[in-house]
């Protein structure tokens, strides 16, 4: 998207004012060598400690598991174990800074999933593969419960998440999910503060790739059950060509994109993103910084909602946003009102998968966590449409209504448990 509008033409200038949190994070980092360790839940002080964590005493745990692979949730770390897989190609707002470059990133989602739902997680970084890289996740998966899937660009990151559905532990591309559950909770609770109706919303997406792509068809609820969610009236989604239409050249060389062409922009609208946003409820952006301006915002309708996410600079400001006539504003960041961020669905989307033991993340658990983290805020308003990401009951939340999803669509080992 940065071909749209550069951030001198959109009038914006630079918030970051982070050269102290840079400095204080690398201080961390060399420190502490990292911020991730492994620790034993058994003791190792005397030789029949040894012999029954290791031999020969644990040759008997390795019988039992071979007859029953099932067994490994209950006598080994799969039961609460979940794999951070990422090729580094896409991490945050850095690119493709490889396998070595992801490793910060990783080690922090892992920690995040300990704090907030008691989740052991790791970093599987993996550089200058010559095989299939879903063929790689897939023979690591026996020692985890789950997989989730982390800063790979697109196309790449949706063909291998469809490659792994069916291998038996619940697999998402965060990236893409998280991000859209958490949208969609956003949007239910900013049409209950301001008293719109989502199913009259027309939405702008600018960026097509995980999380814009995820975004859509979550909110389209292509495919779900329609008694289960409700669908907005219209989206048209943007990327650094402009609108995506069913007539544009080259549209057949990206499967995902055609997908989108199918499946939005039901009135075939072309332009630029300042052209799709004329008369739109809803501006959602997933691309670049700076690239929305005040005079585009006033061209939406009466009362816009404004989530612009990138990161960690903003396609606009939100104080520029609510200037502009916005109703409200979102942003990916913490420092501002309604920070709409993934950390505040994959820990519970995981909680939930695991203890249901599913098989699989299915469209259905992804509507009820978003469902779930919108009703955790009982009176939305405009300044507070979610919880706040160190909020530890969300996870809990969350994860009651993907583990009831999950036994309801049939997917869990321990159903009625």
């Amino acid at each position: 998207m940065r071909s749209l509008m550069s951030g001198r033409e959109s009038g914006m200038t630079n918030p970051d004012k982070s050269a102290d949190i840079y400095r204080e994070a690398l201080e961390l980092h060399g420190r502490k060598n990292g911020k991730l360790e492994i620790r034993a839940k058994v003791p190792l002080r005397t030789k029949r400690d040894l012999a029954r964590a290791y031999t020969p005493g644990v040759a008997e745990v390795c019988r039992v598991i071979e007859k029953d692979k099932d067994l490994a949730y209950r006598y080994t770390l799969k039961a609460n174990t979940v794999a951070i897989v990422t090729d580094g190609s896409a991490v945050l707002g850095l690119g493709n800074i490889g396998a070595y470059g992801a490793i910060p990133v990783m080690e922090g989602k892992a920690i995040l999933f300990k704090k907030f739902a008691d989740i052991d997680a790791f970093p599987i970084c993996i550089e200058n593969y010559n095989s299939s890289f879903a063929d790689m996740v897939r023979n690591i998966a026996p020692v985890f419960g789950g997989i989730n899937l982390e800063d790979i660009a697109a196309p790449r990151c949706f063909e291998v998440e469809e490659a792994l559905q069916e291998i038996g532990i619940p697999v998402m591309h965060d990236d893409q999910h998280g991000t859209a559950i958490v949208v969609l909770a956003a949007l239910l609770n900013a049409c209950k503060a301001t008293g719109k109706e989502f199913e009259d919303l027309n939405i702008v997406i600018c960026g097509a790739g995980a999380a814009g792509y995820a975004i859509a068809r979550l909110l389209k609820c292509i495919g779900y059950n329609p008694g289960y969610c409700r669908t907005v009236h219209d989206i048209i989604v943007c990327d650094r060509k402009g609108i995506i239409h069913r007539q544009r050249e080259g549209l057949y060389a990206n499967k995902y994109k055609f997908i989108l062409a199918d499946e939005t922009n039901r009135t075939g609208r072309t332009g630029d993103v300042a052209q799709a946003m004329e008369g739109a409820d809803v501006f959602i952006g997933v691309s670049a910084p700076g690239i929305i301006t005040k005079k585009m915002v006033r061209r939406m309708n009466k009362d816009p909602i404004v989530f612009a996410m990138a990161n960690p600079v903003p396609e606009i400001m939100p104080g520029d946003a609510l200037d502009a006539g916005a109703i409200i504003a979102g942003t990916g960041r913490s420092d501002f009102p309604n920070q709409i961020n993934n950390a505040l669905a994959f820990p519970g989307v995981f909680r939930g998968a695991l203890d249901a033991r599913a098989t699989k993340i299915t469209n259905e658990m992804k509507v009820a966590a978003a469902h779930a983290l919108a009703g955790y805020i009982r009176t939305p308003t405009k300044d507070h449409i979610l919880p706040s990401v160190l909020d530890r009951h969300v996870t809990a939340a969350i994860a009651k209504a993907v583990k009831e999803a999950a036994i309801a669509g049939g997917c869990s080992r321990s159903a009625g448990t």
